[in-house]
């Protein structure tokens, strides 16, 4: 079974930056704009995304502020998932709102490789339950293609085709100790990269 890296630590920085200035544009500001990411490495990427939106957007929070700040969150959607009755084990992860809520604002789901199109499914019934948001986008750093629901990526870091038994893993620094993209060969076709990683 072979891997190769396709994307490397410089390529994600790039990629989460791109993707910080089109969620700006195309919200025309940071105004009502609150990220919520898919554990686990969603929630991650969606704590870097809020660093760069700082960075970039005067008025929005703190540099600092991550998970469960006012315009950062969690969404878990373990009980959510479809995958349940097949005695599929997923460990929960806690659902954290922002601060501000989500009633009324422009909610960015984030998560790292979309796929089938399962996740999201879950991620959108499972914010049902948390409020009404004025309008909902999605985030993910890698599409991979071979959905299985009629569900598009608003905000993609990198289109990365792939054959059906291939995996890709991806490994940030906060969790796995490196920031990489990496596709096996012959694998499963799952991705390897906790509960977003099948999105």
């Amino acid at each position: 079974m072979g891997t190769r890296t396709v994307l490397q630590q410089p390529d994600i920085t790039r990629a989460l930056t791109r993707i910080a200035h089109e969620i700006l544009e195309a919200n025309h500001g940071g105004s009502d704009l609150v990220l919520l990411g898919i554990p686990t490495r969603g929630a991650v990427l969606a704590e870097r995304l809020g660093r760069i939106l700082a960075d970039i957007e005067p008025g929005w929070e703190s540099a600092a502020a991550g998970i469960g700040s006012e315009r950062v969150g969690a969404l878990d959607v373990t009980m959510y998932r479809d995958d349940l009755r097949r005695g599929i084990g997923r460990a929960p992860h806690p659902t954290v709102i922002p601060a501000g809520g989500v009633d009324g604002k422009v909610v960015v789901l984030v998560d790292d490789v979309l796929y089938s199109g399962r996740t999201v499914r879950a991620a959108l019934d499972a914010l049902q339950g948390i409020g009404r948001p004025r309008a909902v986008r999605l985030a993910v750093l890698v599409d991979r293609g071979h959905r299985e629901l009629p569900i598009r990526a608003d905000h993609v870091g990198k289109n990365l085709p792939t054959a059906g038994d291939e995996r890709v893993s991806l490994h940030l620094t906060e969790t796995d100790g490196v920031d990489d993209v990496v596709i096996e060969q012959g694998g499963t076709g799952q991705s390897s990269t906790g509960q977003g990683g099948a999105a």
